[in-house]
């Protein structure tokens, strides 16, 4: 796959900060105004997105031409909302979040084991470290090593009052030993299972009418030590408004390793599949997914 999205948030330092200040006296809608009307067309024009996007709702969801053109606009607006918005939640500003399966999560949190959440690239999946808390278990998110230093450390002052820990992915493995330490100790880890970084090892599986590959570890892991894991996803429905989906993924823990993981890989992404069938403008990786 032709991977040319580079895993970090768009611009600098100071970019970042000031649109923080920003944030803190004006309303969100008027930078989502500003962005689709100035920024968005630009970027379609320019970025190789743009035609990825506009193929995925050609080929994936079978829409016509003018539909598939008014989608991939509509999917770059919601991704700078999306983007807006976290840098929102940095600024101070709260969104209404309703869950959906959070006795699924709160049931797991009163374990003492721990357990795996499989994440994705749709909606904003970010909210769900505010919202998902747990007071007995840390709550351990991945994310990208290579991002830029500005976010993380936004990242980390807002985490740091929620008892959320964050592991680097790292292209030398590293983070693999966190992940395990973490479980053992009984805590909570949150895996994204729909990019490959670092290791090459890969399932390849039928998805949105294609093929595509997805991350081996992801499943390995929580296969291997027998966990329990669930999907979450954070679905945007309003301009303050989110939906979050926590789906148990059910399989087989005393059925020989591989057949855990096909089990496994198989229930997370049908569920993806439903979520993007249901949200399909919300659909956020820009390199050729699928075969």
């Amino acid at each position: 796959m032709d991977k040319d999205w580079t895993g970090t948030t768009y611009g600098n330092g100071w970019m970042h900060k000031s649109l923080i200040r920003l944030l803190r006296h004006i309303d969100t809608r008027v930078i989502y105004t500003f962005v689709s009307i100035f920024v968005i067309p630009v970027c379609l024009f320019l970025n190789s997105s743009s035609r990825i996007t506009y193929r995925y709702f050609r080929r994936q969801h079978k829409y016509g031409r003018c539909r598939s053109a008014w989608n991939t606009y509509r999917n770059h607006c919601l991704f700078a909302e999306v983007v807006v918005d976290k840098f929102a939640m940095y600024a101070g500003k709260k969104f209404h979040i309703d869950i959906q399966g959070l006795d699924h999560f709160e049931q797991l949190s009163q374990r003492e084991e721990g357990f795996i959440i499989l994440s994705s690239h749709v909606g904003n999946y970010e909210i769900a470290g505010y919202t998902l808390t747990s007071q007995r278990k840390t709550f351990n998110a991945l994310v990208y090593f290579g991002e830029k230093t500005s976010v993380k450390e936004n990242r980390r002052k807002l985490f740091s009052s929620h008892n959320i820990n964050i592991i680097e992915v790292r292209p030398d493995m590293a983070h693999i030993f966190e992940i395990v330490s973490a479980v053992n100790r009984g805590e909570i880890v949150s895996c994204p299972a729909d990019r490959i970084f670092g290791s090459e090892k890969k399932i390849t599986a039928d998805f949105l009418r294609g093929k595509s590959d997805f991350p081996f570890g992801s499943f390995q892991i929580p296969t291997k030590l027998s966990l329990s894991v669930i999907s979450v996803f954070v679905m945007k429905t309003s301009y303050n408004k989110y939906r979050v989906f926590v789906i148990p993924l059910e399989y087989d823990k005393t059925c020989p390793h591989q057949e855990r993981i096909r089990q496994l890989s198989n229930a997370y992404i049908r569920e993806l599949e439903n979520i993007v069938n249901t949200y399909p403008t919300q659909w956020y990786n820009y390199f050729e997914f699928f075969k």
